[in-house]
């Protein structure tokens, strides 16, 4: 586990690490049936994101074997947290990551989540010297699918019926690229 090391900013967006005052914002993206619809837990009270939040902010910041950034995504315009990322990775001799996310309902649909992972990709690919990214996502989400499709990933796999969540078997879609791919989309 990690911490982000410095502040991203994107055309809209900063992607931080997360401060004990993001907690209202942070609570009220996870108190929202629709967006813990996909998730593998159920809406949050806000005791229960100040436990998330804690954890996500008291990560060491070294690197380890098995690494984990939280990552917040504030707005620019309002200061606010719209959205809670990772970028997950094992430091190990397959260099694989993984990225995924949540946007508050209120911002979906406008761009920001391939944003996001457009600049985790970026960071996974350069600062860590990935060699392969994922994001995995319910089959059903297919907003989901398409902010990681804008962004260059492409399917790789679609798992049927391989996992029991929330008392029904759903389907899960692994979207996956390489850094010699992304390489080439950012050659020009």
């Amino acid at each position: 586990m990690a911490q982000l090391a410095q502040t991203f900013h994107t055309e809209r967006l900063k992607l931080r690490p997360y401060e004990l005052s993001d907690l209202d914002d942070f609570a009220r993206i996870y108190e929202r049936d629709e967006v813990s619809r996909y998730l593998y837990w159920d809406t949050r009270s806000k005791a229960e994101s100040l436990a998330v939040l804690q954890r996500h902010i008291t990560r060491p910041p070294e690197i380890i074997d098995d690494n984990v950034i939280p990552v917040a995504v504030v707005l620019r315009e309002s200061n606010r947290v719209i959205g809670d990322f990772i970028l997950r990775w094992a430091e190990n001799a397959h260099r694989q990551g993984e990225i995924g996310g949540s946007l508050h309902p209120e911002y979906q649909g406008r761009g920001y989540a391939s944003e996001v992972y457009r600049e985790l990709l970026t960071i996974g690919f350069t600062t860590f010297s990935l060699h392969r990214i994922v994001g995995r996502c319910d089959a059903r989400n297919a907003a989901s699918v398409r902010s990681l499709q804008k962004v260059g990933m492409k399917e790789e796999a679609h798992l049927v019926e391989n996992e029991f969540v929330k008392g029904e078997w759903t389907d899960e879609i692994i979207m996956a690229i390489r850094k010699s791919e992304w390489q080439r989309q950012h050659a020009s």
